[in-house]
């Protein structure tokens, strides 16, 4: 009996989050434990703007429980002629995570989809948007390959030619694959998304419940660029993390020698609440077809520093910072509750 081919062996691996996009998939928010009654309507203002903006240049599939909600998200919007709705339940927002990875081969786009577990089973009331992805799997009518093992799309970010960022803190994790070593990871990597070169880096900020997501600390924004958060602070608990990861991507070299370019970008300032300290990071930006999604954080003067660098290395892109503040009190940015289709299927 012939062993089925893995999505590399066929050609397939992921492309990055620059590559031109079919679409942008969200789900509205509607959890009053991440968004209590107190914030909720800042957070769906937020999904407005990212909405009327991502649409300008790609279609946005989005998510709601029913009817009613369809009905009433359409009258926030100012256009929705680039939206298109899915009656797809889903406990909470975390699209990025329980959403589908997708892959390319060519012009034919397939989709990943991992088990979600709620990052380690912290929050058993979410465990079912690990359906709610293969739902979305569904919707999209495109090929399903199934690792069958726990991933979530924000512990990775790629640059389209093998290379890898993600943390050990995460993936490395035994509340994630207990029985998979590194080796064994780095190997589902390289079957389903094409992964050659995986970089892994330490651990990830404080007030992160996701046990140490990439893309709050280091993110691709060319084959060979990394913007990495720094903190200055000798003091704060994400000082000694994050210098240990910078110092790690200044020194990384290629196979062949080359180095990475690594543009530091400050943290903003510390946002704490009741419950502890806020995964606040400006490395959680999405980059849409044409416009680049930057959370701020009402701190003027660090928030103007992370877009004015942005601005640099997307020139081709608008570059919108939008005030995240509620939405990170969920302990989620922008790029947690996106998730890119690249083009060639639906």
């Amino acid at each position: 009996m012939t062993e089925e081919k893995t999505p590399f062996e066929l050609g397939f691996h992921m492309p990055a989050e620059w590559e031109r996009h079919e679409a942008t998939w969200l789900s509205w928010p509607k959890d009053p434990l991440t968004f209590p009654e107190n914030i909720i309507v800042q957070v769906e203002n937020i999904y407005v703007k990212m909405i009327e903006t991502l649409q300008k240049g790609e279609r946005v599939e989005l998510l709601v429980d029913d009817q009613k909600t369809e009905d009433r998200v359409s009258g926030l919007l100012s256009s929705k002629s680039n939206v298109r709705f899915h009656k797809i339940k889903s406990a909470d927002v975390w699209m990025r995570d329980y959403g589908p990875i997708f892959v390319k081969n060519s012009n034919i786009v397939a989709a990943t989809k991992w088990i979600f577990n709620a990052w380690g089973k912290k929050y058993d009331e979410l465990l079912r948007d690990n359906e709610s992805g293969m739902e979305v799997c569904k919707a999209t009518k495109l090929r399903v390959f199934e690792p069958g093992i726990v991933l979530e799309g924000g512990s990775i970010d790629v640059n389209r030619r093998g290379s890898c960022l993600t943390t050990k803190q995460c993936l490395l994790n035994k509340n994630r694959n207990p029985n998979l070593n590194a080796a064994q990871i780095e190997k589902y990597l390289h079957d389903y998304l094409g992964v050659t070169n995986p970089i892994w880096l330490s651990e990830g900020i404080s007030g992160d419940d996701t046990d140490g997501h990439v893309d709050d600390i280091a993110r691709f924004v060319n084959e060979n660029t990394v913007i990495c958060m720094v903190e200055e602070d000798k003091n704060d608990d994400n000082f000694a993390a994050l210098r240990q990861n910078h110092e790690f991507l200044k020194q990384f070299r290629y196979e062949d020698g080359r180095a990475l370019e690594v543009i530091p970008i400050r943290m903003p300032n510390k946002l704490v609440t009741d419950d502890g300290r806020l995964p606040a990071s400006y490395a959680n930006f999405y980059i849409g077809n044409s416009a680049v999604l930057v959370p701020t954080f009402d701190d003027p003067r660090r928030d103007e520093e992370s877009l004015s660098k942005l601005r640099e290395l997307f020139p081709k892109r608008q570059v919108v910072g939008i005030s995240c503040g509620e939405l990170v009190y969920g302990f989620g940015g922008i790029h947690c509750v996106t998730q890119q289709q690249p083009v060639g299927g639906l």
